[in-house]
């Protein structure tokens, strides 16, 4: 087994953490959740399919030995967020660290959507995140509970991209509050950090972004300098040190885990890369001066 697809942190490094994963249920946060639970902490999951998550809850108790909470429930409404709340700190203790990862996406031409259709993804996404924010932080100031809060963004939260536009105002929002509360709520003790990843496969949402034609016809892994998509472990990774303590000192962060994807076209001369080795010479004389 390769280094990147195993877990990182010693044993019971999150053992003392009560940790609040919303869109558990599949996914980057089923995968995030097991490696959390492997790591000692008791994890709830919220989501919307109550059967899909007392099913992931069950598989990933059995799997870890942890005890995993099913929590169903609408990110973008705020009382039920203060009801699962409720329910898990009366089933899992005192919640201390809250991933922010529910999310919806689907490429589209901006001009085909409807304004119910920008509302599906920005409402689970922005408004999503700032409930659980508010939510969990009015609770954690009133009891004076040290806790961090992990959002999941996009790279393009900070460049904006064509075809996800409402996506890309989410995420961008969601990067402007980590940010934000990162300085405002540091005085008590909340610390706030994001992951930013590129392409990580997962059944759901990679059919919406990369449907069969689409896949073949642009070739996700070619826009990617390392020529592979990411591992889950490699995100889980990631993820598991920035709710530790280990990372104690980490506040206001956007961490990419990429393989270099945004880079590759940042650069004015990043598609250069898709020249042959045969053609440098041609060009190499060119640019000396001297006639092929």
């Amino acid at each position: 087994m390769e280094r990147h697809t195993q877990g990182m942190l010693p044993q019971g490094a999150l053992s003392d953490k009560v940790i609040f994963v919303t869109g558990g249920g599949t996914g980057l946060g089923k995968s995030m959740a097991t490696y959390f639970a492997e790591l000692g902490a008791q994890v709830a999951i919220m989501g919307r399919r109550e059967e899909v998550l007392t099913q992931t809850a069950q598989a990933l108790q059995e799997q870890t030995g942890q005890k995993i909470l099913p929590v169903p429930g609408d990110v973008r409404q705020y009382e039920q967020i203060e009801a699962a709340i409720e329910k898990t700190y009366t089933e899992l203790g005192t919640v201390n660290v809250l991933v922010n990862n529910a999310a919806g996406n689907f490429i589209s031409p901006t001009e085909r959507l409807s304004h119910r259709a920008f509302d599906a993804v920005v409402d689970i996404v922005l408004k999503g995140t700032y409930n659980c924010s508010l939510a969990f932080g009015k609770r954690w100031i009133a009891d004076k509970t040290a806790a961090s809060v992990l959002n999941i963004v996009t790279t393009y939260a900070w460049t904006g991209s064509p075809f996800v536009v409402p996506s890309a105002c989410g995420k961008g929002g969601v990067l402007a509050m980590t940010r934000s509360l990162a300085v405002e709520w540091a005085k008590y003790n909340l610390r706030f950090n994001a992951i930013a990843p590129g392409p990580f496969p997962t059944k759901g949402a990679w059919s919406r972004l990369f449907p069969e034609g689409l896949e073949k016809l642009i070739d996700p892994k070619g826009q990617i300098p390392l020529h592979r998509f990411g591992e889950h472990q490699e995100l889980a990774n990631l993820a598991a040190y920035l709710v530790s303590d280990y990372s104690a000192y980490v506040n206001g962060e956007v961490i990419t885990i990429d393989g270099g994807e945004w880079l590759q076209d940042a650069g004015q001369f990043s598609n250069l890369s898709r020249i042959p080795n045969e053609m440098w010479d041609q060009l190499e004389r060119q640019v000396r001066g001297k006639k092929d």
